[in-house]
């Protein structure tokens, strides 16, 4: 009787670092992430290659690339974004055997202190006058202020917003799982101008425009970008005087709400934040301002006199 024969099949890596990335985006697909996500990964693996192309030939320079990739004078947040996204990608390679060791694992994150925006009153309330009132776009532009300002609703979240993701009886906005940064929902409360101002918004739409039209979309009825969001508010910018993006309103709104009495935990669950990290950069800064009020508006400034005050460092 014949025996059989094992044949084995050798595994063909893909021939150029395009055609990897290509499988390792479908392979993220798969997984669920989102296009966001996917295009993020795209954008820094073509970045890391565009600079060191001969690497995915000769995978033997892979380390060296790394650390030179890795060691450029770039800030904090840059640098944990590509670790991030590279130590992902090559790790995949790692496991279908298109490297045989991945030196992004070595590098360890650097702390990032982050960037928070503190906007005055007067400032955000010049900026609140500055859409005109008497156009679809500055009506728009207007609300999108209101409703940042009032819940520090990023960005992205806001103009993925749909009509039905918004319960005006009940002053509440639903950010969906699949636009939410964290990938978790959360509902929003909003106050009554706010829902009176995303009514009238509403009310005011093209009746060509489908329950899938964002809220918060251009005059023909497509989807805001990010940048596009950015583009108003630089115009807006100009005409108080004052340079403001995007995230320094959710910035804004963070600090209020922790000026006016809101307690740290329940602004982690507004900003969506999965952890309190980033929430106690804005306790942080006003504690600062609780030390100022202090420092001013102690009763010891009356009860004790100067002379007897100990001075400091002693």
């Amino acid at each position: 009787m014949a025996r059989s024969k094992v044949v084995a099949i050798q595994k063909q890596c893909p021939a150029t670092w395009e055609e990897a990335l290509q499988q390792f985006l479908w392979w993220k697909q798969a997984q669920g992430v989102s296009k966001r996500t996917v295009d993020d990964y795209k954008l820094h693996v073509t970045m890391f290659f565009k600079r060191h192309p001969a690497v995915y030939r000769e995978k033997d320079c892979l380390k060296k690339a790394t650390y030179e990739y890795m060691g450029q004078p770039i800030k904090p947040a840059t640098y944990n974004m590509r670790l991030i996204y590279l130590r992902s990608f090559f790790n995949w390679c790692l496991k279908e055997a298109i490297v045989a060791d991945n030196p992004f694992n070595e590098l360890k994150k650097r702390r990032d202190e982050g960037r928070v925006v503190n906007i005055d009153c007067d400032t955000l309330k010049r900026l609140l006058s500055a859409p005109e009132a008497n156009t679809f776009a500055g009506q728009r532009d207007y609300a999108l202020l209101l409703l940042t300002l009032d819940t520090g609703i990023r960005p992205k979240e806001a103009l993925s917003l749909l009509p039905d993701d918004v319960n005006l009886r009940s002053l509440e906005v639903y950010v969906r799982s699949e636009v939410a940064k964290t990938r978790i929902s959360r509902t929003l409360p909003i106050s009554l101008i706010t829902a009176q101002k995303i009514s009238d918004l509403i009310q005011g739409r093209h009746r060509a425009w489908s329950k899938d039209t964002p809220i918060f979309c251009t005059t023909e009825g497509q989807p805001m970008t990010r940048w596009t969001w950015e583009q108003r508010l630089k115009i807006y910018s100009g005409k108080i005087g004052c340079k403001i993006k995007p995230y320094d309103l959710r910035h804004a709104f963070s600090l209020q709400f922790l000026r006016n009495g809101g307690n740290a935990l329940a602004l982690q669950r507004t900003l969506g934040h999965s952890s309190l990290t980033m929430t106690r950069r804005y306790v942080a800064l006003t504690q600062e301002d609780l030390k100022e009020q202090h420092a001013l508006a102690s009763p010891l400034n009356v009860l004790v006199p100067q002379r007897h005050r100990v001075r400091k460092g002693v």
